[in-house]
């Protein structure tokens, strides 16, 4: 019995141990069954709207002025007379007279050179003289043709070479004496000043350099691959310019705030970069340094780096889209009329930072996504975000 006892009490302890986790079990409360939404992904679409488009290149470059040159002197003097819009910086107008030279040898060099013409001439009248009285005496004697010495001709050559030779000095002291006022050629601005009163200037000094201000330019480089958007003015052997003159608008920051001036394009440069594959368009703003309307537009100086925005040719029926509605090239995603995604390849013409022109693929009406998406499934159901009135929101 004892035998018995212990074979029978571990299987018993077994069977209660079962019996007690089978009843635990059983008294476990049932887990609530919850069912899981299909996610639907959320977009923002765009519609495709046919409408007419111009184009706008963007450039950068720097304000140079149009002409630049050294005045220099061409006597040599005292400077007697400094301008005050000489100095760096001042203005002038064409005519102005900047600087003078001591007037008095010069003067005097005219009137020594008016002495000679006089002397030259009265010179020539005698020879006239005796030329047409030794003429007389010839032909009183009756013995044919004179000789030239005789009849004075090397004589009168030789006066009237006297009078042109003093005519010459006399226009060449007339000339030296009006360099002795230094006048501006054009309407400008002094750079730097190398001359002051009293200072002794010899012939070819530099005095100052200057710049044109009657208007600027701007080197604008323009990548090849964007020709195409612009009716660029292009010149020929023995024509002139081709083309439009396309309009631009000139843009810097100066003082904390941004400035904005007129150009158009006037001419292109004669090579294209090798390196870069840029054309160089020179764009064309007058009087920089004009106040203009807005009374607290800067001046256009020459040095400031400006931005360009270049009007290009205007195209018709196109989509202008914004730039995130590219996905790839030349395809775009349309939400369909059951609210699923398909792609579409479509004819992309211009891709800027900001907006993209497109030629062909799409029907007015089309409504492009224009939001991200993580995953790209052809026939993906979508959903549009619910407006405040219950309808989907679109632009």
């Amino acid at each position: 019995m004892k035998i018995l006892a212990k074979i029978l009490a571990p299987v018993l302890i077994l069977i209660l141990g079962v019996l007690g986790t089978q009843h635990l079990i059983s008294l476990r409360p049932e887990p609530e069954k919850v069912e899981i939404e299909r996610t639907v992904p959320l977009v923002r679409v765009k519609h495709a709207l046919a409408t007419s488009h111009t184009y706008q290149v963007t450039a950068h470059g720097s304000v140079q002025a149009r002409t630049a040159s050294e005045i220099v002197a061409e006597v040599e003097g005292r400077v007697v007379h400094v301008s005050p819009m000489l100095v760096n910086g001042g203005f002038f107008e064409a005519g102005d007279l900047l600087l003078e030279i001591d007037r008095e040898d010069y003067k005097l060099a005219r009137a020594q050179a008016e002495l000679s013409v006089a002397s030259a001439e009265r010179r020539l009248a005698e020879e006239q003289a005796d030329a047409a009285l030794a003429r007389d005496e010839w032909e009183s004697l009756g013995q044919g043709d004179g000789s030239p010495l005789v009849l004075h001709v090397p004589h009168l050559a030789e006066a009237r070479a006297s009078v042109a030779a003093a005519k010459a000095s006399l226009e060449r002291a007339e000339r030296d004496l009006e360099r002795t006022e230094v006048r501006a050629a054009f309407a400008g601005r002094v750079r730097e000043k190398m001359v002051d009163l009293g200072q002794f200037v010899t012939r070819g000094k530099t005095l100052a350099s200057i710049y044109a201000v009657d208007y600027a330019e701007v080197r604008l480089p323009v990548p090849d691959s964007e020709l195409a958007f612009l009716d660029l003015p292009l010149i020929y052997r023995g024509e002139r310019a081709a083309g439009d003159q396309p309009q631009v608008e000139l843009s810097a920051d100066f003082g904390g705030e941004r400035h904005v001036w007129q150009a158009q394009i006037v001419r292109t440069e004669g090579e294209i970069d090798p390196a870069t594959r840029m054309v160089i368009a020179v764009a064309r703003a007058e009087d920089p340094y004009g106040r203009g309307d807005d009374l607290q537009r800067p001046p256009l100086a020459v040095g400031m780096f400006v931005q360009a925005r270049i009007t290009g040719k205007r195209v018709e029926d196109v989509f202008v889209l914004p730039r995130e509605a590219l996905r790839g090239p030349g395809r775009v995603f349309i939400m369909d009329s059951d609210d699923r995604l398909r792609s579409r390849q479509v004819q992309v013409l211009n891709a800027g930072r900001h907006e993209l022109v497109i030629g062909g693929g799409l029907v007015p009406g089309d409504r492009v996504i224009v939001s991200p998406l993580e995953t790209a499934t052809d026939g993906t159901e979508l959903r549009l975000p619910v407006s405040k009135t219950g309808s989907g929101q679109t632009e």
